[in-house]
């Protein structure tokens, strides 16, 4: 099951022709990924950080129209892959049916000494609720 995630384009997104300037995408993105893990007790952001992160390995984007000032953008957010302590992600981003951005990326669990380490138990499987097979 994908993860949904809104966002307006601010006036803070945009660069002087009132389009997204490119790397907001990049901040747009952690927002998503962000507001899924507040929707798991105990494994937010603020918690996921105090003793260690999920900090983003690699990362590829398409950007395939301009997003400007005021669309409403929405975000689908699924996992083709939840390893051991790694997440692969799949992103696309529409407006009005229009597909504005796919994005893929790898995230890392880590621990102490920034080290990968396993997902607890009960966030792994909180995210393999939103884990889906994709064909490439």
């Amino acid at each position: 099951m994908a993860f949904q995630f809104r966002q307006e384009v601010l006036f803070r997104h945009c660069d002087p022709a009132r389009i997204v300037f490119y790397p907001r995408y990049f901040e747009m993105l952690n927002d998503c990924v962000e507001a899924l893990f507040a929707t798991m007790p105990g494994h937010t952001f603020a918690d996921m950080h105090a003793n260690r992160a999920v900090p983003t390995a690699r990362i590829e984007t398409e950007f395939l129209a301009p997003s400007r000032l005021g669309d409403v953008l929405e975000f689908t957010l699924t996992f083709p892959r939840v390893g051991r302590s790694s997440l692969h992600t799949r992103f696309v981003a529409t407006c009005d049916g229009e597909t504005r951005l796919r994005a893929a990326s790898v995230i890392v669990h880590v621990g102490t000494g920034l080290r990968p380490a396993p997902w607890p138990e009960d966030a792994r499987a909180a995210l393999m609720a939103h884990h889906e097979e994709t064909s490439q």
